[in-house]
């Protein structure tokens, strides 16, 4: 059975099947993230005390891990990029780097979380620190999701490539999608707890 719209487009969205199944998934992930950035603005405006990020967290090391998502973000381009031109070892060493990237920034994040957690810093200690450690920790476990459909991509996943190399390219460019909005998310999640 041959599924339509895997790899053309739909004549009324403008979009294949999968674009728009992720468009829409996308959607509800930023109605979740913004119930949680809300609840953040509404608690922080309501508080009497609240301390400054920069002065609970460390911010060089979360300025480290934006660097390493924003260039996962580029190599997950060049890996959509050499797919989409027929390169299969040039997208997976792109998609590769970007798997590692996003496995090095969870590694910064637990060593973090390790660092607050053993001076005694953690989510029962204040409305700040649980609200830090609830949205980096829904952010990491996006990551972690981002991070499985990567490797089946550059392992069982390939196989599609070999059978129907359009449709690959089309996994490709939703995974890609899916892990832009885990990067976007971060870089609103920065400054709203590490700099503000």
């Amino acid at each position: 059975m041959d599924i339509p719209y895997t790899v053309e487009e739909r004549s009324d969205t403008r979009l294949s099947n999968g674009k728009l199944g992720m468009w829409l998934f996308l959607a509800s992930e930023a109605m979740f993230f913004g119930s949680l950035v809300s609840a953040y603005a509404l608690l922080r405006f309501a508080a009497d005390d609240w301390p400054l990020g920069s002065d609970v967290l460390t911010v060089p090391t979360a300025a480290m891990n934006t660097a390493l998502l924003i260039a996962s973000s580029v190599s997950m381009t060049a890996a959509f990029l050499a797919i989409e031109a027929g390169h299969l070892g040039a997208f997976r060493r792109w998609l590769g780097l970007t798997t590692l990237l996003g496995i090095i920034f969870l590694v910064v994040k637990g060593y973090e979380y390790r660092e607050k957690l053993s001076h005694g810093l953690g989510p029962e200690d204040s409305t700040f620190l649980a609200l830090y450690f609830a949205l980096t920790g829904v952010h990491a476990l996006h990551l972690v999701g981002g991070l499985v459909v990567n490797l089946f991509q550059l392992g069982p996943g390939v196989a599609l490539w070999r059978r129907r190399p359009e449709q690959f390219v089309r996994r490709i460019e939703v995974t890609g999608l899916y892990w832009h909005f885990v990067d976007l998310v971060w870089l609103v999640l920065f400054p709203l707890l590490y700099l503000t």
